[in-house]
């Protein structure tokens, strides 16, 4: 039976506005997801995260959940409003929340992993022009150093940023995401801004003197040509472009495409909030890169669309409730593109799970489904360790059913199952699955 290296971490995460509820306890200040979960026609059926999976009270019993399931590291954020909930006043009841998190983790010797900014940036931050505004990225570093410094003792790990193309362009183009702008300008600004906080906040890192070590986690969709037509390949091109290039260039390449750069700015090549050295900064050396996959994105040429030029084919074959078509091969093919391309850095898969429409019956709940996806993946993920591939290690999405943004409470994630109404947790059969997994005892190819 082959297994993955010993030294391989299997993990799960979750993220603050999604799982801990608490929303104004403790001195917790409003976050842009608040403000937005409350704006009529934002979320399916008005749904926010004021209680979500109550995991601010209910840690001791999660993180004993995880332990009985041999997970081996969480990965989980820090909500920013419950550090710094108004301009400068730190929170040390919000603080002392995470060391208890911390201490219980390590008690179960379950090794954390920070990430600094999962999209819940404080209100008072946005009222100030948010992520357009260059000084928040002042304000971020501060709160990293912060962090570093009350928590730096207990982590070892840190993830600058989640998916930052999420909160740039979900966020600032598309409207969909907190706050539900819609403007590309904009957009491209947040992007800058995100990653030069996240150059800026590596470069503290490094003269906290904490030992560790700090990278960032990006959402790549691989874009496949529908055909091998000029027109297909150019739009697959211009669409990994916009979703992946844009923010691998910068970190590792230190600047950004400039096929990409020409059409945002319609030929110009004019991006006025880049200053100086900026880029330099965003490709400060970073330890290793987390890597969220979940699909693939089949691309033909569209002439209607005025952007890229491209448009996305509808999902054929299976797929989850998200409407995501399910492709491992893909998984397989983009660690291998950045090895060669981009890193031979660790890697690390920081999200990788599934939603379908579970059910409980008679006290269990059974996934198949979720269960066949997951161990396709792995089995992905090991072809690329067993042909010289630096992948560490695995983080599951989720830990708990949860908050699923746009969708609220819609979409199950989670490998267990939560009652929202009891706060009741029940392991799903893929959660069990999981625990044999860790534990070796279930092959791959």
């Amino acid at each position: 039976m082959s297994k993955f290296p010993e030294n391989f971490i299997w993990g799960t995460a979750t993220a603050s506005y999604q799982v801990e509820g608490a929303y104004n306890e403790d001195g917790r200040g409003e976050s842009i997801w608040d403000r937005f979960s409350r704006t009529p026609g934002k979320v399916f059926e008005g749904h926010n995260g004021d209680v979500a999976c109550d995991h601010y009270h209910l840690f001791k019993d999660d993180v004993q959940l995880m332990a009985d399931l041999g997970i081996q590291s969480y990965r989980f954020s820090i909500a920013w409003s419950r550090i710094f909930p108004e301009p400068g006043r730190f929170n040390q009841k919000g603080i002392d929340f995470y060391k208890r998190l911390l201490e219980e983790l390590h008690r179960h010797d379950i090794k954390p992993v920070a990430t600094i900014y999962h999209w819940d940036l404080p209100q008072w931050l946005q009222d100030l022009g948010g992520w357009t505004n260059r000084e928040t990225v002042d304000h971020f570093v501060q709160y990293a150093e912060t962090l570093f410094e009350k928590l730096g003792d207990q982590v070892s790990m840190w993830i600058t940023h989640n998916e930052p193309w999420c909160s740039a362009f979900l966020g600032h183009l598309f409207g969909v995401h907190a706050p539900g702008h819609q403007d590309l300008k904009e957009a491209l600004a947040v992007s800058h801004h995100l990653m030069l906080s996240h150059g800026k906040t590596v470069q503290a890192f490094r003269r906290s003197g904490k030992k560790g070590e700090i990278g960032i986690t990006l959402n790549l969709t691989p874009a496949v040509a529908a055909t091998e037509k000029e027109g297909d390949t150019e739009a697959a091109k211009r669409s990994d472009g916009f979703g992946n290039r844009w923010f691998l260039d910068p970190v590792f390449k230190g600047a950004y495409p400039s096929d990409m750069v020409k059409i945002f700015t319609e030929g110009t090549g004019e991006l006025d909030f880049i200053q100086s050295g900026d880029l330099d900064v965003i490709s400060e050396p970073i330890d290793f890169l987390g890597v969220n996959y979940y699909f693939h994105n089949v691309v033909e040429e569209d002439l209607d669309d005025n952007m890229l030029g491209s448009s996305s084919l509808p999902v054929e074959g299976k797929k989850t409730e998200m409407g995501w078509g399910i492709h491992p091969e893909s998984l397989y093919k983009l660690l291998h593109r950045l090895k060669k391309e981009y890193t031979e850095l660790p890697l690390y898969i920081t999200e990788n799970g599934s939603a379908f429409a579970d059910q409980v019956n008679n006290g269990q709940v059974e996934d198949p489904e979720r269960i066949e996806y997951l161990k396709s993946h792995f089995d992905a993920a090991y072809r690329f360790i067993n042909e010289g591939g630096n992948l560490r290690g695995y983080y599951v999405w989720s830990l708990l059913d949860n908050f699923e943004w746009a969708y609220g409470y819609e979409k199950r994630f989670g490998i267990v199952y939560v009652d929202y109404e009891t706060q009741e947790r029940i392991p799903k059969a893929s959660a069990r699955w999981y625990k044999d997994m860790i534990r070796g005892q279930v092959p791959v190819r």
